[in-house]
């Protein structure tokens, strides 16, 4: 629940997302669970000062491609190499766990966070205009493969 919360005023916040946005976040972590395979899946939450401050997700879609997700840094955790090393540990997850390809969705507006992907290998593959989380942006498709 936290973690939906924090997705909702961050990103209210910083780009005005609607209630929309807090809704996706909460059923695609409802998804996560409903269908978490330790031997597949993974979740990474950052702590500081008793409170979550990040947190990321490696979601199984088939046996070969799994699904960056929930990437968030609370602002004034991030340039502290926090971003850096829960991206790493995805990646690591990834050959551990035996994947081929991972993708994941973002918004153009997240110049910081494509640039972290595109750091990792990812490639911006498909754009498409989108109204679903309040304000018009264009969404983004990222794709990785080995």
């Amino acid at each position: 629940g936290y973690i939906v919360m924090l997705h909702g005023q961050l990103y209210h916040r910083e780009y005005k997302y609607d209630i929309a946005f807090e809704s996706y976040v909460a059923g695609g972590l409802y998804e996560f669970y409903k269908h978490y395979d330790s031997t597949r899946d993974a979740v990474w939450i950052l702590e500081a000062e008793d409170r979550i401050v990040g947190c990321l997700v490696l979601m199984h879609r088939d046996p070969e491609a799994a699904q960056l997700r929930y990437f968030l840094l609370l602002p004034q955790y991030r340039g502290k190499g926090w971003g850096k090393r829960l991206m790493q540990l995805f990646m690591e997850a990834l050959h551990e766990k035996g994947y081929s390809k991972a993708f994941l969705w973002t918004t153009k507006e997240l110049d910081a966070a494509a640039y972290v992907y595109r750091r990792y290998g990812f490639v911006l593959v498909e754009e498409k205009e989108s109204t679903a989380f309040g304000p018009a942006t264009v969404e983004q498709r990222y794709e990785l493969r080995f």
